[in-house]
């Protein structure tokens, strides 16, 4: 019979505290950041993660505009939009919402990769995208450094 000294506490909502995260997305292929980006939001990459509560980090990307994707997606992959009604299909081309709004390209890679459950509006708040290097976010960069 083996007797534990220290038993594990389960985490509770009060004692989350919330880093920040700063992605440069220059460059990077929109799937892999989308993942990483991802697991930060729902706190999968701190040990006492647990499922049913939302214990995620802030994250801030940049450069939305120069993400990249592979092989001739830049030229075949659409996003759509249905609106229930009859006619009400929206078709998009990557290419024309790269030049409308990059940072939906981002927020869209995010959403589909996140669990759809409560938690998912909640951590969808903590995402923010910009275009360029340019964002408001430095004081709390630099706090959690």
């Amino acid at each position: 019979m083996v007797h534990l000294t220290h038993a594990t506490k389960p985490i509770q909502s009060r004692t989350i505290t919330r880093q920040w995260h700063l992605i440069d997305a220059q460059g990077k292929t929109l799937g892999r950041v989308a993942s990483s980006i991802a697991r930060w939001l729902q706190g999968k990459h701190m040990p006492q993660f647990v499922p049913y509560l939302d214990s995620g980090d802030y994250v801030v990307v940049t450069n939305a505009k120069r993400v990249r994707l592979t092989g001739r997606k830049t030229e075949q992959k659409t996003y759509t939009h249905y609106s229930g009604y009859p006619s009400g299909l929206r078709v998009t081309s990557f290419a024309r919402l790269m030049e409308k709004n990059p940072s939906t390209v981002i927020r869209r890679a995010v959403a589909g990769m996140l669990p759809k459950n409560k938690h998912r509006q909640d951590r969808l708040g903590r995402l923010f995208v910009f275009a360029d290097d340019q964002h408001p976010y430095h004081k709390q960069l630099e706090k959690h450094g």
